[in-house]
């Protein structure tokens, strides 16, 4: 079997190919490892092969009530379905799977996403204005029954009944009839009734069972059953807190969740905690603004065994780009460099601030992990805080217009990227450290859209999962494990192919922290796309699944285990 061993995709001379033979054709893949290496039978073990599959892949069905028209664009878009809405509400079925699957895999991958971008002939803007598509992949005794369908909130039920859209999504606004109606618009704005639920970016499963899919409003938060994507409900919460949004990523344990409540008229950030099997907000504690008008985007934050890690952004959210019919560049947020950067840490026992410090500007949607310092006698010394950190440039935020997306000529024109590593002092000292965790190189200055193995939450590790960068590109275009200890990372990368967010999913009994999978799922240059499943430890493709069609890019995903 041939060799592997950690670099960077620093050419196209490092890519390696992956040649797997199956019917009816072939499928090229393959993983950069600073050497040209050939995966074929005679080197992977046992082969790649296709096997047989209980039921025949059916045939794509679009009815016409739920078919989709494809978006107009220009002709020199490339036929990649990761930015092209789906093709029909639902669809479920066996997949053919080349390799094989870990017996001991046996469980749900959902992934969340925006699947539906256009309402008759009328085309979303942005990646996030899409209506949400839930992905299912079922793995059993080494079969894979994958699924789709739309969430039924009622943004996505309205638009589809009225034929036009009905609710403000992330870069979009329904069209007042006149100037009454666009001042009763306003009106339910500022009440929230007219903003949207369509919960578009994460799911996640809490610790009763239930499984919530989720986005930045509030109301945004539905309730699905993981085995038939259906949609069950809105999730209500019985307190009074109220609020209109909150963080996109709660942190969710079997025992734990925890969430933060922007305070957009008093500028700050409340900690809230809820117990599993109930749906009552409990407010730990609030951190106050230290600079500009209003707090930081708060898409995401870490945790530590026993803090909670609040950042303030100096992107911060904008009363006046929410009120605007058409967006700004960076639509409901504002960059105010001289407001400042800080990120505070909370008690999670007391509610108290135990550091509030001062960091270089940073600009992030996604924190890694984070974990505590301690010095020799177990005192704790110090917060380390890792994220996909885009350099402080905003741009990122523009580059995800659909237009962008579609229109890749060749150019170089995705943002730099970094794993930022915060260094946040508990000893009273008024700034912290962020800096580069590896050298960027290793993984094309490219990075988004992680995940680590969840027995390490809050604590220290070693290993991180994520999208990196082949470049010429204009999005993350590969699969990266980085090693944080090594400062080196691994990255696979299929020609032309789109790769969303990987999972890592750890097999049961293991000690080491990367014993398991990374489950993938991928849009392939060819229009189609592909379920994908890597070695965590080596980083090498050990099964595929192919969809009967490709689907759009999805965000976020988790993994629900076998009752």
């Amino acid at each position: 079997m041939a060799s592997t061993q950690f670099s960077s995709p620093r050419s196209h001379a490092a890519q390696a190919t992956m040649a797997v033979s199956g019917k009816p054709g072939s499928v090229k893949g393959g993983c950069s490892f600073g050497r040209a290496v050939n995966f074929s039978r005679k080197h992977h073990k046992g082969g790649l092969r296709v096997r047989n599959v209980a039921t025949r892949l059916p045939e794509t069905q679009v009815s016409p009530e739920t078919q989709v028209s494809p978006e107009k664009g220009g002709g020199n878009e490339r036929k990649l379905a990761a930015w092209t809405s789906i093709r029909q509400e639902r669809w479920e079925g066996e997949l053919a799977v080349q390799g094989e699957i870990p017996l001991w895999l046996n469980g749900t991958y959902l992934r969340n996403g925006p699947g539906l971008w256009h309402i008759g002939d009328y085309n979303f803007r942005h990646l996030f204005d899409g209506y949400a598509t839930l992905v299912r992949l079922h793995f059993q005794d080494g079969r894979l029954i994958a699924g789709h369908r739309q969430i039924q909130s009622e943004a996505y039920k309205a638009a589809i009944k009225n034929k036009k859209l009905c609710y403000r999504e992330f870069s979009e606004v329904p069209k007042a009839d006149n100037f009454l109606s666009y001042v009763g618009e306003l009106a339910s704005l500022f009440s929230g009734a007219s903003l949207t639920d369509n919960a578009n970016t994460g799911v996640v499963r809490l610790g009763d069972g239930r499984v919530v899919c989720l986005t930045e409003t509030i109301k945004g938060s539905i309730i699905i059953d993981p085995d038939t994507l259906e949609t069950m409900g809105k999730f209500e919460y019985s307190d009074t807190l109220g609020g209109l949004i909150h963080s996109a990523h709660p942190i969710v344990t079997e025992s734990e969740f925890w969430t933060l409540l922007p305070d957009l008229v008093k500028p700050g950030y409340i900690v809230v905690r809820m117990e599993p099997g109930s749906n009552e907000r409990k407010v730990i504690g609030r951190v106050n603004c230290r600079g500009g008008p209003a707090p930081g985007w708060v898409h995401s934050f870490p945790v530590t065994e026993h803090y909670v890690v609040v950042p303030e952004m100096p992107l911060r959210y904008c009363a006046q780009n929410l009120l605007r019919a058409e967006p700004t560049p960076l639509y409901k947020f504002e960059w105010h460099p001289l407001s400042k950067a800080f990120m505070h840490v909370m008690c999670k026992a007391s509610g108290k601030i135990v550091a509030s410090v001062e960091v270089p500007l940073y600009v992030t949607f996604h924190f890694i992990n984070a974990y505590e310092e301690k010095d020799e006698d177990g005192r704790v010394t110090g917060i380390v805080a890792d994220c996909c950190e885009h350099n402080a440039d905003t741009t990122i935020l523009d580059k995800l217009r659909l237009q962008n997306l579609r229109s890749f000529s060749g150019e170089d024109v995705l943002p730099d990227a970094r794993v930022g590593r915060f260094t946040i002092p508990l000893d009273g000292r008024p700034y912290g450290k962020l800096e580069a965790a590896l050298n960027p190189d290793e993984h094309g200055r490219g990075m988004d859209m992680c995940s680590i193995n969840p027995a390490y939450l809050g604590k220290t590790y070693r290993y991180a999962y994520a999208c990196g960068a082949q470049r010429p590109c204009n999005f993350p275009n590969t699969l990266t494990k980085i090693d944080l200890v090594e400062k080196k990372a691994k990255n696979w990368f299929d020609e032309g192919a789109v790769p969303s967010e990987p999972l890592f999913v750890a097999r049961p009994g293991a000690t080491e922290e990367d014993d398991g999978v990374v489950i993938s799922m991928v849009s392939d240059k060819n229009g189609e796309g592909y379920a994908l499943l890597l070695d965590g430890r080596t980083f090498e493709e050990i099964a595929r699944g192919k969809f009967p069609y490709g689907l759009p890019y999805g965000l976020h995903g988790c993994w629900v285990p076998k009752k």
